[in-house]
């Protein structure tokens, strides 16, 4: 299996073929925003639009991986087949069955290599991913989401830690936040299980922060390790910048788009009843933009 990389660039990573519609399918099937998968991938959501589109039909293979685990599926299931050498169907018969085979084979350990690769690591630790819109307004309600990626089978219980930054206050979760809820700290005891978990939940960022404040984030996931416990840090998102803007634009340019708005709609009927405005969303994205109006600490939309 030859290589396009060059051989004296021992550090350049492989490159793999993607299925673009194979992409979008899980994605749209599993309810995931284009700006989930990119945060969780660190690329932009016009490169996952671009990837979804087959505009890039290459990608290297640690982007892969990190989609695969974005998307919870194996790799293989996001690759695309080669498709078979124009020459080669000029062959003759013996030749064709000949390389038909030898293709068929080579793609086989391929995707077992890769499959054994990447179970054998999903099975080793939980991995928690933060996610957070861009922007957001001073003392308005934003949406958060800590995605937690487990084995298959049951690892045990864990604990997510999550500390909102200085002034913001949470006001519900899904699953309910354990215990009181005070001092910015907020914890949610998950029990034992398979499969991926989701802690969807809303918070208000600080008052009176000067216009493009970055609000931070940190948290932790604890885990039972042997006799004691473990902690890693939640990867992802970790910051908000906090001005004149609505957590549904998500490029800062006042308005909200038809690119946003379907992110925006999967994001409040996943986070219903957690306080998210759909009607304000609506308007604005029905109107020609949105200004913050700071006296009235509202959003107007521009019609």
């Amino acid at each position: 299996m030859t290589n396009s990389i060059g051989k004296n660039d021992k550090n350049a990573a492989p490159i793999v073929a993607i299925d673009g519609t194979a992409i979008k399918g899980v994605r749209e099937a599993k309810k995931l925003t284009q700006l989930y998968v990119a945060n969780v991938v660190g690329v932009t959501t016009d490169t996952i639009s671009r990837w979804e589109n087959n505009r890039y039909p290459t990608v290297k293979r640690d982007n892969a991986e990190k989609l695969a685990m974005a998307l919870e599926v194996e790799l293989p299931e996001i690759l695309r087949r080669e498709p078979v050498p124009e020459e080669a169907s000029l062959a003759t018969p013996e030749k064709r069955d000949w390389r038909l085979v030898a293709s068929l084979a080579v793609i086989v350990v391929v995707v077992l290599v890769v499959g054994i690769f990447i179970y054998q690591r999903s099975i080793t630790r939980l991995v928690a991913v933060r996610w957070l819109p861009h922007y957001g307004a001073p003392g308005q309600i934003v949406p958060v989401q800590i995605k937690v990626l487990r084995p298959n089978s049951d690892s045990g219980g864990f604990i997510v830690k999550e500390r909102l930054p200085a002034g913001g206050r949470f006001v519900r979760s899904n699953p309910p936040a354990a215990g009181d809820v005070g001092g910015g700290a907020v914890k949610w005891l998950i029990a034992g299980g398979s499969g991926p978990v989701t802690i969807s939940y809303t918070m208000t960022l600080p008052q009176g922060l000067q216009a493009d404040t970055l609000a931070r984030f940190n948290g932790e996931l604890v885990r039972r390790e042997g006799p004691g416990t473990s902690k890693d840090d939640i990867g992802g998102d970790d910051t908000i910048t906090v001005g004149g803007y609505h957590w549904a634009d998500s490029n800062g340019d006042h308005r909200i788009d038809d690119n946003e708005i379907m992110p925006a709609y999967y994001l409040t009927e996943e986070m219903k009843g957690l306080g998210l405005d759909w009607r304000t969303i609506e308007n604005i994205w029905s109107g020609r933009g949105y200004r913050w109006n700071e006296r009235k600490k509202g959003y107007e939309v521009v019609k």
